[in-house]
């Protein structure tokens, strides 16, 4: 970000709105520069401007601040994640946590469920390549003999599964639920491969759904 644009998204931040004149004043620019930053600004969708009639005179433009610009400032949501983990094993223990992250992993299927009801295996893995793209993965799918691989050259949860791997039962569970077969991690990123595979097979007819992350063991109590 450009230091003057950074600036005035900060005096925005703090006061609210802004009109250019009062910009101009506290960062010591013309009207003309000012306008040509909030024109940038408004333009990358982080501001947005409204007329505002005062008692005399033409309107004069407010600028305010658009919930994108958020995204701008740093989140500390991978901690928060690591220490809800984390406190969820001392609690609750490895099974525990376990049991709560494939919980959360069937509330992050669920909106996908009506694309892929009613499909083939291969269908569904290929539909659940495409809903890891959508939401900013890598990946692709193969046929490899009889199973169906999906490889995933990036990880959604890459600092989180770094500080605790068990994440990536999650995330095993979620391609599971997604593509509705017998699913098995048999390459990952975070044991330096180059991407982690999900081995899809069909589910045993009798077999209660299940999702296995290979040689990674259930979280451990700690």
């Amino acid at each position: 970000m450009q230091p003057t644009r950074q600036e005035i998204l900060d005096y925005l931040h703090r006061q609210g709105r802004v009109k250019v004149k009062e910009l101009g004043r506290v960062l010591s620019l013309t009207p003309t520069g000012i306008r040509q930053h909030l024109t940038v600004l408004e333009r990358d969708g982080l501001i947005r401007s409204y007329e505002e009639r005062g008692t005399v005179g033409r309107p004069a433009l407010v600028y305010t601040l658009t919930p994108r610009v958020e995204s701008l400032f740093p989140k500390n949501y991978d901690q928060l994640a690591v220490a809800l983990m984390d406190e969820t094993r001392r609690q609750s223990g490895g099974d525990g946590l376990h049991t709560l992250l494939k919980r959360v992993a069937n509330k992050l299927a669920r909106p996908h469920m009506e694309r892929v009801e009613g499909r083939p295996l291969a269908e569904r893995a290929e539909i659940t390549s495409e809903i890891l793209r959508e939401q900013g993965c890598l990946a692709d799918t193969m046929v490899d003999g009889d199973d169906i691989l999906i490889r995933e050259y990036t990880c959604p949860y890459d600092s989180v599964a770094r500080q605790n791997s068990a994440v990536c039962v999650l995330h095993v569970d979620f391609v599971s639920r997604i593509s509705g077969g017998d699913v098995k991690l048999t390459t990952s990123l975070l044991r330096g491969d180059r991407a982690c595979t999900y081995r899809i097979r069909p589910k045993a007819t009798a077999a209660p759904e299940t999702s296995e992350v290979a040689g990674s063991p259930r979280p451990a109590e700690g």
